[in-house]
């Protein structure tokens, strides 16, 4: 009898073991890539005895990463994720514990996961209750024949409110404007409506909640898409219609100087780490200095460019469908040393993706016609640390080609003015900070002096 009530034991704990071994939720580490700082998070959700699980990387401002295999037996935990050709490979030795590593392109580094939500800490991000009105808006594109949905803010006191759009950089990118955990302009709007000025943000066409494809698009198209904003911004009794300026972000500031050159509506503009130089020379300048911060063998580098150099020719002078239609017969001619049947068609997808309308517009803007043809007041400013976009080089190009341009530089600011110490792109998350204060006061306080 002793005997079996043992057993009866032994097996309750087993069952009792493999109850606890349920592995359900969200796990979090941070992997150590040359003293580089990546936080992963691994959702994790059971459906009967099976597991499946989704990615994040919260500094690269990545979600929902989709894994292609979560296997959980004995403890040992195998999720691999073939879209990164990368692999995670644990142990759980506590409930709440599981020690691993994390495996992609022939590396190994140790990945231990911790089972908690994982939270990015943004102090500047505003939280309610709001000293002034938030009010979701909608607005027509009417040469697009599209609705962008956006965010308006303005005080509760006082009427006739200065006003400002603003305009994000490249990508498609929500109201927010949201990349790595921060969301610089909903910290700009509010700032700027605490301080007296209204600000209207919107959705990139195709994104969020606005109509639109966005993959389609040129730099003249968002444009015209900022233009609509302004023209509502017209109808609405809360705003001084004398009163309204535009603020944009790299590829944002390029935008406000298509407007302001084409608009004389528009009060002011801001450009923020804006592009004053043609889109080739731009992107040439912005991997030059990239690949110097990183390390990047010169020599290296100037024969990537080279191979760069052909395929931008190439993007310049075909279509998109051309592209599409030929791209295994470019890839062979431009990699003439022959390539596998798997490296072909990676390279061939890629060449397709260069050719969007997007890049061959870009490649081939220069915004210095725009420039001198400016009357509003202009204010341009850089980080001194900006990789993407040169202070030097395009904040001196704004003044020579339009002298009544009020410019500044910040010495120890990257390319979304924060605080940094090297500028590139891998610390835009590691750091807490969104915006400088410095430049948030800087600019509403320019604001209110213009216009005024």
């Amino acid at each position: 009898m002793k005997k079996f009530i043992v057993l009866l034991f032994t097996i309750t704990c087993a069952l009792l073991k493999l109850v606890a071994q349920d592995i359900s939720g969200a796990w979090s580490g941070e992997l150590n890539i040359q003293g580089t700082k990546l936080p992963i998070v691994f959702n994790i959700e059971k459906s009967a005895d099976t597991y499946a699980a989704t990615m994040d990387s919260p500094n690269q401002g990545v979600k929902n990463i989709p894994t292609t295999s979560v296997v959980f037996e004995n403890s040992k935990l195998i999720i691999k994720v073939a879209q990164l050709g990368a692999e995670y490979e644990g142990e759980l030795i506590k409930p709440t514990e599981i020690k691993g590593s994390f495996k992609q392109s022939g590396f190994t580094f140790p990945l231990d996961l911790e089972k908690k939500e994982f939270k990015i800490n943004r102090p500047q991000e505003p939280q309610p209750p709001f000293s002034y009105f938030v009010e979701d808006v909608f607005f027509e594109n009417k040469s697009a024949g599209i609705i962008l949905a956006g965010t308006l803010t303005y005080p509760k006191a006082g009427n006739s409110f200065p006003a400002v759009v603003l305009i994000t950089g490249s990508g498609a990118q929500d109201r927010n404007e949201e990349v790595f955990g921060h969301k610089p302009f909903w910290v700009i709007a509010d700032y700027f409506t605490k301080n007296g000025i209204a600000v209207l943000r919107y959705d990139d066409r195709g994104f969020g909640k606005s109509e639109g494809k966005f993959s389609t698009g040129t730099t003249k198209d968002f444009a015209s898409d900022a233009y609509a904003a302004v023209e509502y911004l017209k109808g609405r009794k809360e705003i001084n219609s004398g009163k309204i300026g535009i603020l944009g972000h790299s590829e944002g500031g390029l935008i406000t100087f298509m407007l302001a050159a084409e608009h004389h509506d528009i009060s002011f503009i801001i450009s923020m780490a804006g592009a004053a130089v043609q889109g080739d020379s731009l992107l040439y300048e912005q991997r030059k200095m990239i690949s110097s911060a990183a390390g990047v063998n010169p020599v290296a580098f100037e024969q990537n460019e080279e191979l760069i150099k052909k395929i931008n020719a190439l993007i310049v002078t075909k279509t998109m469908d051309e592209v599409k239609e030929n791209a295994t017969i470019y890839v062979e001619e431009l990699f003439p040393k022959g390539l596998d049947e798997d490296q072909k068609k990676h390279f061939a997808n890629q060449l397709v993706r260069q050719a969007a309308p997007w890049m061959q517009y870009f490649l081939q803007y220069d915004p210095a016609a725009d420039i001198a043809k400016i009357k509003c007041p202009i204010l341009a400013i850089n980080g001194e640390k900006d990789l993407q976009v040169g202070a030097t080089t395009n904040l001196g190009t704004i003044k020579r080609i339009a002298p009544h341009a009020e410019i500044k530089s910040y010495p120890d600011l990257n390319h979304l003015f924060q605080h940094c110490k090297t500028g590139l792109v891998a610390e835009y998350g590691q750091i807490e900070e969104t915006i400088s204060p410095e430049v948030l006061k800087d600019i509403a306080d320019w604001i209110r002096l213009t216009t005024n």
